[in-house]
């Protein structure tokens, strides 16, 4: 059931509003993790949990928010998340310390998650025609890219000018706009049989226990002794809240998570592509400052500056990848993308072998990884919601998502150790036994964490240059991009299969019906 269409232009603005805060948000952040270290006192723990806070956050209402919205009205809980997306980013720019920050960023993911959610199933259900979502879904992803895109320039931008509070505080402005555009334009929508369902709050807290207990142990397990009954206690947990959020979404009468849509070839083969391009690109966004600061010795402006190569692409490819849909569709568009995503990870890491040339030895490969990713994420957006029908377009916008950031957040830990433990394979072949083992892992969290000075000051050995620090971050990082380029390459073989040998309906033929075959 929905109302009749108010302002479909101002509907669409606020929707692309949306997608720029929540754009904004997640690369102007990354560029400023050097400054939170060194005024916040923030060690490289406390990096990855400010990044973690939040994407293991959204997880925890991406499905809520969905059945919510179809329940009680998509424009209502637009707005709302809208709201408190401006007033947890205040939130953020006022915390005085990193534990408020990361308390702070937990509240600010909550509402980014949900907003997002809103924002794609008003997209879908505002613009049911295939022509016309497939241009609503190629303009909102060029305001994503200008987000996404311009974000490191932005953050650098704020630093240099003002302070890294600002990076947090300039999102309430815009969210008092999208509210103003959110009351003109959006048409209010909802699933007339929604109210007849019950919320699946077992689902919610299930899903909830396993993806945190998943990247506690994952961020955490070193430092507690992979063996120790802590560690041991986290997998018990993270076991047990996985299988038992199966069995509640396999027997729930209403499940939040309906396993059943997974027969959907298009919609299966779309949330592999979502997966594998957070298996790669969107993690090493979070590592790739600290590379440019720690491995390059780039400034802040410096590091936003060479970011562009790595995210401006995605800027002006989703038009590009919705052309492509359309002649060749979803089966060869999405993996294509993923596979350039893990070429480009693979240039990278040869390129950073050749650092002694200069940094620009990795932006080729950073081309082409965001080439990559453009080409990836607009159809993989499109066609998840696509392929359902639409009153689940809630639903489906949420398993989307989720699979979306429950794998980055699982991912920003995963690199994150395989970066410390590439760094401390490289300090242990250049030091030797000149440090013990304790101290040798501190020194190569520090640097993980950016900190070459603060890195040089702790070793304390005259006889050792940076350039073997130097050296070793670069190494570390060779580590992460191989293990992104290997999981986009994965993840596109996958996707290729999984849609088959003939897809059912091709995009431009989606409808409110389910466009993908079985």
């Amino acid at each position: 059931m929905s109302s009749s269409p108010r302002h479909p232009s101002l509907a669409l603005a606020a929707i692309c509003l949306a997608a720029l805060m929540f754009g904004l948000e997640i690369s102007s952040v990354p560029i400023i993790l050097p400054v939170l270290e060194a005024r916040l006192h923030a060690g490289f723990r406390d990096l990855q949990w400010i990044m973690n806070a939040y994407t293991i956050a959204c997880t925890t209402v991406l499905m809520a928010t969905g059945t919510l919205a179809d329940r009680y009205g998509r424009r209502r809980m637009f707005a709302l998340t809208v709201l408190a997306f401006g007033l947890a980013s205040l939130l953020c720019g006022l915390a005085p310390s990193t534990p408020a920050l990361i308390a702070a960023r937990f509240l600010q993911g909550m509402a980014g998650g949900a907003m997002f959610i809103c924002s794609i199933a008003i997209l879908s259900h505002q613009f049911p025609d295939g022509r016309a979502r497939g241009r609503a879904f190629a303009i909102w992803g060029v305001v994503a890219g200008i987000g996404l895109g311009f974000g490191p320039v932005v953050g650098g931008a704020i630093i240099a000018l003002a302070s890294w509070h600002w990076v947090f505080l300039a999102h309430v402005p815009l969210a008092l706009l999208g509210l103003a555009l959110i009351m003109a334009g959006v048409a209010e929508s909802r699933d007339p049989l929604a109210r007849q369902q019950k919320l699946d709050l077992a689902g919610i807290v299930t899903l909830t226990t396993a993806v945190l207990g998943l990247t506690w142990l994952i961020t955490q397990g070193d430092s507690l002794g992979w063996t120790s009954p802590a560690a041991l206690g986290l997998m018990a947990a993270t076991a047990a809240g996985l299988a038992a959020f199966v069995a509640v979404e396999r027997f729930h009468p209403h499940p939040m998570f309906d396993f059943s849509v997974f027969r959907i070839r298009d919609f299966s083969g779309a949330i592999v592509g979502c997966i594998g391009m957070n298996c790669s690109y969107w993690p090493f966004m979070i590592y790739l400052p600290l590379y440019f600061s720690a491995g390059l010795g780039y400034g802040t402006t410096a590091a936003g500056l060479a970011l562009l190569v790595y995210t401006v692409p995605f800027l002006v490819m989703p038009p590009v990848a919705q052309w492509l849909l359309l002649r060749y569709q979803a089966r060869f568009v999405i993996p294509t993308g993923l596979f350039l995503i893990g070429l480009g990870f693979m240039a990278m890491k040869w390129g950073s072998g050749l650092a002694h040339l200069g940094g620009w030895t990795v932006l080729p490969g950073a081309l082409v990884a965001g080439i990559g990713l453009g080409l990836t994420t607009t159809p993989a957006t499109n066609m998840t919601t696509a392929s359902v029908p639409a009153h689940r377009a809630g639903m489906a916008s949420g398993m989307d998502v989720s699979a979306r950031l429950i794998s980055l957040a699982i991912n920003i830990a995963v690199m994150g150790l395989v970066l410390v433990a590439g760094i401390l394979a490289a300090l242990r072949g250049s030091l030797g036994t000149a440090l013990d083992a304790a101290r040798l892992r501190a020194l190569a969290e520090q640097l993980a964490g950016g900190d070459m000075a603060g890195a040089q000051q702790a070793l304390a050995l005259p006889d050792v240059s940076g350039a073997v620090l130097q050296a070793a971050v670069t190494h570390g990082f060779g580590w992460v991009m191989l293990y992104g380029a290997l999981g986009a390459w994965l993840t596109a073989a996958l996707s290729f299969a999984v849609f088959g040998g003939r897809q059912a309906a091709s995009v431009r033929d989606a409808s409110p019906g389910v466009a993908g075959g079985r």
